[in-house]
């Protein structure tokens, strides 16, 4: 086996690099997908096209499994890498399967959370590639947007026939870079020629609701008619003027074009994976693009996704908003969850965790058994997979073992980081054997009637188990001018990520606490309402010490300091 020769010392890039990449070509055939449906950027990456998604219309989908996990620690706990051992297992037992993954943002990887293309012998690759600039498709996302916000500026400069209320223009500028001094900005400085000044924002590209229509759209139709349906702004009467309106939908799709197709890479034993889209669960959805979901359901028996942070996020959006909005149907979920972080939510320090702690793991797991309860109550069959770690101890495996029974699941050892396919082959069957006996009965935890308030609400009591949400009388008369012609959208919860809570210190499973309404963001393209609740930033900061410090090249020209 090749993983044999690859150190337990080595880098995740060290061993991507010592992988041995397929043409994609290769990679392709194994789902009878022919080189002509192919748009290759360069051998091991391509983009498959519109025209051959189409035509696989009519077959049936295979099976979706979605991966998630616990409230994320410090002390990690490999979710993408996770999935990408899961899909490599169902291959390593012979089950034609597909991962689908979220495209990194340049944000984290240059800040301090890293890429996202695994980790270990359980990575998706050519891995720098994917992590940087890969097929273009985020610059061609903020490109959309920022042509948006530039035709909104120029329509006020040449005469404003829309009317439109410079003080109340909501569409904001991005950047696919952590950069906190674009949060607060004043545009159209420098007189006359310049056009008229007003206070302006800029988000993260990963954030915009470019990037949440890119991922739901079902194909070019549907995404210009998403794009169109932006709400940009406010007239001076106070009625919403749309990027249609400013004729922008048909240049905003046509730089949109190549991009929607899915990218088409390979794991480190040469399966298929499809990343494409990006947005970020705590600030966003969470959740990889539509099209590759439903494109890999057609070409796949079996299908491994993510949906971004912990069940409470990037789960909750994944099946409220992405299931729902398309008509997915998930066949069973994984939780992913680390003896590590399960002794941080159980109060160990980050220097203490390679110390057996069997008290500390079970007081942590209240996290994992609230989160296994919430996903449950979507009427999805659950598992836990443990991550495995060198110093993990057999009775603290244990102990997340009789957490997940006392719930009704399963929790089973996976140690797909240093053994790839081989370390997920009992969590592989495992599913394969639920998914034949256990039949879903999803549905969302909230209808499309309620209004938007009650939906708020449901998902803080009853994911995070609040006691109430709470939201200043500027915040409340916002979202019940939403109501009447929004209120049938989804609504897209923006919190910390650290916590069941909005403070991020409140580790395990806070319970009683108050949600705190901060702004409602109206996504009418994307057909969701964006409640942002806290202290969380659209726009993230980089830490004292960023990553982007240790990146570098070598006298090789190699990348070094990128994982």
């Amino acid at each position: 086996m090749r993983w044999a020769v690859i150190s337990s010392k080595m880098s995740d890039i060290e061993i991507a690099r010592a992988a041995n990449l397929k043409p994609i070509t290769e990679v392709a055939a194994k789902l009878d997908l022919p080189a002509e449906a192919l748009e290759p950027y360069g051998q091991t990456k391509a983009k498959i096209q519109a025209s051959f998604i189409k035509s696989q219309a009519d077959r049936p989908d295979g099976k979706l499994i979605l991966v998630t996990a616990i409230t994320p620690t410090p002390a990690g706990e490999g979710k993408t890498t996770t999935t990408v051992g899961i899909g490599d297992g169902l291959n390593r037992i012979g089950k034609k399967t597909i991962i689908c993954l979220r495209e990194p943002s340049l944000g984290p990887c240059f800040g301090m959370k890293g890429g996202a293309a695994g980790g270990g012998n359980a990575q998706v690759v050519p891995m720098e590639d994917i992590n940087l600039h890969f097929t273009g498709d985020f610059h061609a996302i903020g490109a959309a947007n920022n042509l948006l916000a530039a035709l909104i500026d120029n329509h006020i400069n040449w005469g404003n026939k829309l009317e439109i209320d410079v003080r109340r223009v909501s569409w904001n500028r991005v950047v696919d870079m952590n950069d906190r001094a674009l949060r607060d900005i004043v545009v159209s400085m420098g007189g006359l020629g310049n056009g008229y000044p007003r206070q302006d924002s800029f988000d993260i590209t990963v954030a915009s609701e470019v990037m949440a229509i890119f991922c739901l759209a079902t194909d070019l139709k549907d995404l210009e008619k998403r794009l169109g349906n932006i709400v940009v702004a406010r007239n001076r009467a106070g009625e919403p003027v749309t990027a249609r309106q400013l004729d922008a939908a048909g240049a905003m799709t046509v730089l949109l074009k190549d991009a929607l197709m899915p990218n088409l890479v390979q794991t480190l034993e040469n399966n298929p994976a499809l990343v494409h889209g990006g947005p970020f669960a705590n600030i966003a959805h969470g959740c990889n693009s539509v099209i590759a979901t439903k494109t890999a359901l057609k070409l796949a028996d079996y299908v491994v996704t993510e949906a971004g942070f912990g069940a409470d996020l990037g789960a909750e959006k994944f099946f409220d908003i992405k299931c729902r909005k398309v008509g997915l149907k998930p066949a069973a979920a994984v939780i992913v969850a680390t003896v590590r972080a399960l002794k941080m939510h159980g109060g160990v320090g980050k220097d203490d965790l390679g110390t057996e702690n069997v008290e500390a793991v079970t007081a942590g797991c209240v996290n994992l058994e609230r989160h296994l309860r919430n996903v449950k109550s979507f009427g999805v069959p659950v598992v836990v997979a443990i991550n495995q770690f060198v110093a993990d101890t057999d009775a603290e495996l244990e102990a997340v073992r009789a957490t997940a029974e006392s719930v009704g699941a399963k929790a089973i050892i996976c140690s797909h980081w240093s053994n790839g396919g081989a370390g997920t082959e009992e969590m592989a069957q495992h599913l394969v054997d639920l998914l034949e006996k256990d039949e879903a009965n999803f549905a969302p935890i909230y209808p499309d009637e309620m209004p938007l308030w009650d939906k708020i609400k449901t998902v803080a009591t009853k994911i995070y188990d609040a006691a109430d949400i709470t939201a200043d009388a500027k915040v409340k008369k916002q979202i019940d001018a939403l109501q009447a012609d929004y209120g049938h959208f989804p609504i897209c919860m923006a919190k910390t990520q650290y916590s069941f809570s909005t403070d991020p210190d409140a580790k395990g499973a806070p319970s009683g606490h108050t949600i705190p309404i901060r702004e409602v963001r109206l996504s009418a393209g994307a057909e969701f309402v964006v409640v942002i609740c806290g202290a969380v930033m659209t726009m993230p900061g980089l830490p004292r010490v960023p990553a982007a410090n240790s990146i570098g090249l070598n006298s090789a020209g190699e990348i070094d300091g990128l994982f």
